[in-house]
């Protein structure tokens, strides 16, 4: 049997509906334009309270990966320091080592070792210089009493990376050759020698153990990188609209909110239709 339609001015069900209809299409579209002009589909806990929940929390872990970036840039930048240092000392080690070998002949004239000693002088003094000059944002890992250079790894700021001081200073346990140490006479050259060719030894050794860190370092830089990177990924299909669908969203949205104005001028008009009702024949 069907429905009986009744009619009433005080009560239009067909316009109470539309309106209904209507209402719910305009917080529809409310929303995809609140998604187009953000480019987000959550935008507060009344949209989706546990997914925004889990998207602060990823927040917050880039957030400490980008203070370990941070943090490991700099070490690496302290150990790029280092190791330039170290490799000018390396290359001076060399050059003086030629030097005092030149002056141990015992043949040599006095006046030829006298200016190969103010070379040899002058090239051990730099040693000093790289070495008091080889500090970046603070940290010398070269000088003696030097720092360690280290770099947080986690995004809960717990683990490190630490790569041990090395002495490179005039003689220190790595190079050897004394801070006074001269070439003004043969006995004075061939200790010189041996105390170059000592600290060419261990220069080499003390050079590769901040090289094989400064190595961890930046494995672990690229590391972190890509973590930061796929957890903003992450957080980007959490709470980031697809504005291609959003899109289409909003115009089926448009459609159905001219269809719900139109359907609810049809129910408006129906109670003037009761008037035909009372006409006189």
């Amino acid at each position: 049997m069907g429905a009986k339609m009744v009619n009433s001015i005080n009560t239009n069900a067909g316009s109470l509906l539309g309106v209904r209809n209507l209402q719910r299409t305009n917080s529809l579209q409310a929303k995809t334009q609140n998604e187009i002009s953000t480019g987000k589909k959550v935008n507060s806990a009344k949209d989706n309270a546990a997914i925004l929940s889990v998207a602060q929390l990823l927040k917050a872990d880039v957030a400490g990966l980008n203070s370990v970036k941070g943090s490991l840039d700099r070490a690496i930048s302290t150990a790029d320091v280092a190791l330039s240092a170290g490799d000018g000392i390396s290359n001076l080690l060399l050059d003086l080592k030629e030097k005092a070998v030149q002056a141990a002949d015992p043949g040599l004239d006095d006046a030829s070792r006298l200016a190969l000693n103010d070379e040899f002088t002058a090239l051990r003094d730099q040693i000093s210089s790289l070495v008091d000059g080889a500090s970046f944002n603070g940290t010398n890992a070269i000088a003696s009493g030097g720092d360690d250079i280290s770099a947080v790894t986690g995004a809960d700021g717990q683990g490190a990376v630490t790569i041990q001081s090395q002495d490179l200073s005039l003689g220190g346990p790595n190079v050897t050759l004394g801070a006074a140490q001269d070439i003004s006479s043969a006995s004075n050259a061939q200790a010189a020698v041996s105390a170059i060719e000592d600290s060419i030894s261990n220069l080499s050794s003390a050079l590769s153990e901040i090289g094989a860190g400064a190595n961890q370092l930046q494995q672990t830089k690229e590391f972190t990188e890509a973590l930061s990177n796929a957890t903003e990924e992450g957080i980007s299909n959490l709470v980031d609209a697809d504005l291609a669908s959003t899109n289409a969203a909003f115009e089926a949205n448009k459609v159905k909110e001219a269809l719900g104005i139109k359907a609810l001028s049809i129910a408006n008009s129906q109670p003037a239709s009761l008037l035909s009702l009372f006409r006189q024949p």
